[in-house]
């Protein structure tokens, strides 16, 4: 039988430490290591909703991109989201891996997969390494939002126009809006990101860039099922399924 520890090795393999940021926190944040592992269950966040979803399907770990602790915690207690969710696992005890930064970075990480979902072809790293560009078949700007909607089944997009047609798109899943100096020295006309802020859309228009805000959910979430088939396909005794209540936090009222 499988072990938390091998779970861990195997995913440092997908998304080596060495390429997480210095400010980052990953691997093992809940748990035994060498605990035996008969179910996984993946998603994307660590929230309270996902860890009791995890005891109801009764798996051993949860593998998620974003961390289960973030920023150092003062106290673990049931009066913060945080403190709930690490009593809970520990007490039914279920252990906690992520790969955050190192997976947006790693090959076939968020980036990769975003930039595939998104149909681009002849995908490449923009350096420093964390986003992706590749090419689309020239189209109105109209078009490509219709199609970044569909394929990420967002419920909308925040967009700024820069009345150019779309042609070579940069990608960064979650909050990468301030990179936008590096899409524009890369030579990309369009750049799908999230969390853009106010001032963020004007830049992108004074420097000529369709700028597109699909959501941090909507942006991350497809890495999910590639880390499922990954950890699947890895240790086919054990089973690997992916979060059915975890959704999009924020809401659109329409």
């Amino acid at each position: 039988m499988i072990t938390v520890k091998d779970v861990l090795s195997y995913l440092e393999t997908v998304a080596p430490p060495s390429l997480k940021m210095e400010w980052d926190n990953i691997g093992l944040l809940c748990g035994k290591s060498d605990q035996p592992v008969n179910k996984i269950l993946v998603a994307l966040d660590p929230f309270e909703s996902v860890c009791k979803e995890a005891y109801d399907v009764g798996a051993d770990l949860i593998v998620t991109h974003h961390p289960l602790i973030f920023s150092a915690l003062q106290s673990v207690t049931d009066e913060t989201e945080p403190g709930r969710a690490v009593l809970f696992l520990a007490s039914h005890n279920i252990s906690a891996i992520n790969a955050h930064t190192n997976l947006d970075c790693a090959p076939g990480g968020v980036n990769d997969v975003l930039a595939e979902r998104l149909g681009l072809s002849d995908i490449q790293v923009i350096e420093p390494g964390l986003l992706r560009q590749g090419s689309v078949q020239k189209q109105p700007l109209e078009a490509f939002l219709a199609s970044v909607k569909a394929k990420l089944n967002c419920p909308g997009l925040r967009y700024v126009n820069a009345e150019k047609p779309v042609c070579k798109v940069a990608v960064g899943g979650g909050s990468c809006a301030s990179e936008l100096s590096t899409v524009a020295n890369a030579g990309c006309d369009t750049f799908v990101t999230a969390d853009v802020k106010y001032n963020q859309f004007f830049d992108a228009k004074e420097l000529g860039i369709n700028l597109i805000d699909a959501g941090h959910f909507y942006t991350e979430n497809p890495v999910c099922q590639v880390l499922q088939a990954k950890l699947q396909a890895k240790f086919p005794e054990t089973l690997v399924v992916i979060s059915q209540n975890h959704t999009d936090c924020a809401n659109f009222f329409l």
